[in-house]
């Protein structure tokens, strides 16, 4: 398996996961991350992916189901802001250090503040970028939040 700063990051904190590797797929529209789940054989609902986003002026990281989508308004009220809007693709991978398809919460050039949707506590484990196209990392939700120090919030709609 490939070295990512995502790897090393969980690696350092001593955060037990596991590497799930595919052929990276070309990015469809609204079904990109289902795409990755059905080549895992995971069920969507455990596949989350990485959103970065700006918060009153704030760079932060939502963390959001790949079947639903972000609440830029519960986003915004999650954080105490008054707004929220997407990072332009440029910004996020200059913010991150990596690429967008294979953005990552771990391991990140610059620790932004995360905000995860709370569906992601129902599970025993979730899956998240492992910091490249083709490569997820499956760890206890609670592992997540308390290593990114993330915000449980209500942020995803259908």
């Amino acid at each position: 398996m490939t070295s990512t700063p995502a790897t090393e990051a969980l690696r350092r904190a001593g955060v037990a996961f596991t590497p799930r590797e595919y052929t990276p797929i070309e990015e469809a529209e609204g079904t990109y991350g289902e795409a990755i789940a059905a080549l895992l054989g995971v069920d969507p609902a455990r596949v989350f992916k990485t959103l970065v986003t700006v918060v009153d002026d704030r760079p932060t990281v939502a963390v959001v189901p790949v079947s639903g989508h972000l609440s830029l308004k519960a986003l915004a009220r999650a954080r105490g802001a008054k707004r929220a809007e997407m990072a332009d693709p440029a910004q996020a991978e200059r913010l991150t250090g990596y690429v967008v398809g294979g953005i990552s919460p771990f391991g990140q050039k610059r620790r932004l503040e995360v905000v995860v949707d709370a569906t992601l506590l129902e599970h025993p484990t979730v899956l998240v970028s492992g910091g490249r196209r083709g490569l997820q990392v499956e760890l206890a939700p609670s592992d997540l939040v308390r290593l990114l120090g993330a915000t449980v919030a209500g942020i995803a709609s259908g």
